[in-house]
């Protein structure tokens, strides 16, 4: 997943200070819109997809240090502008909790905002090219594609960071130093790694340079594992959902056209 864990002094006041101004005016444009559109029988819905995408993200695949995060599930569910009202409250509540600090708030709720976004597109275009019977398949698809983009962009931030302390993360049983996996058991109940982003015996831009490098071949060994694990999760969520409330998934622009399929069709 491509949320940022990072504690408060770390990253560059531009930086955070930025995406907060960022995030608070994508969220002020998404209310407003929401509340042209008269949306208020979706707010139940709201909270219990926030309340959902809050709890996964909250659990941890220990051997890949991986979270699962539900944002395409929320996307499709919720549409772009409920999306990103949701992946605001979210970073709130997981700020509360040292799930990253408080002034990445508006860093992350860009991130999982736009997972909710690009995923949102992308199924929408997805069921139009393949058909609605495909809505595991094109779940599968766009999870993939979608946690790609938000990890580059993850990336990105971190090297704009300039690396150091900003590439810190767990590792679970992944050495960062060789790339590879271990015994998780091996030390304990559980052995896990961590990358430091930290290289003492080089010059300040050396050490920058390596340790954004290393967090990418970090964050490109650990994340298509974690990739297929959440695309299948949310595939067996959308397609379970597409199968028994039809109008939850295929709402907004695909609802301008009567559904083929009755409300206990199959969907592969």
């Amino acid at each position: 997943m491509s949320h940022i864990h990072i504690p408060d002094g770390v990253l560059p006041p531009w930086l955070w200070g930025l995406g907060l101004v960022v995030a608070l005016t994508a969220v002020w444009i998404a209310a407003t819109v929401a509340k042209r559109a008269d949306v208020s029988r979706k707010v139940p819905l709201l909270g219990i997809v926030s309340a959902l995408v809050l709890v996964s993200m909250s659990s941890e695949i220990v051997p890949i240090a991986y979270h699962i995060n539900l944002t395409v599930v929320a996307g499709v569910l919720l549409g772009p502008w409920l999306g990103i009202i949701a992946a605001f409250i979210v970073e709130v509540v997981l700020a509360l909790l040292g799930h990253g600090g408080v002034t990445v708030i508006g860093l992350n709720t860009l991130m999982v905002g736009s997972e909710m976004v690009i995923g949102w597109a992308l199924f929408r275009l997805g069921v139009r090219v393949l058909g609605r019977r495909r809505v595991r398949v094109v779940t599968v698809v766009v999870t993939i594609v979608t946690l790609a983009i938000t990890t580059t962009a993850l990336v990105g931030i971190v090297a704009l960071a300039g690396g150091g302390g900003a590439a810190t993360r767990e590792t679970g049983a992944l050495d960062p130093a060789s790339l590879r996996f271990q015994n998780p058991f091996g030390g304990g109940v559980f052995s896990l790694n961590a990358l430091r982003g930290e290289a003492p015996a080089l010059s300040g831009h050396a050490a920058t340079e390596l340790s954004v490098k290393r967090f990418a071949a970090v964050v490109y060994t650990l994340g298509p594992i974690g990739w297929v694990i959440e695309a299948l999760i949310q595939a067996a969520v959308l397609g379970y959902v597409a199968r028994v409330r039809p109008t939850l998934v295929f709402g907004g622009a695909l609802s301008r056209r009567p559904s083929p399929l009755p409300v206990h069709a199959e969907v592969d």
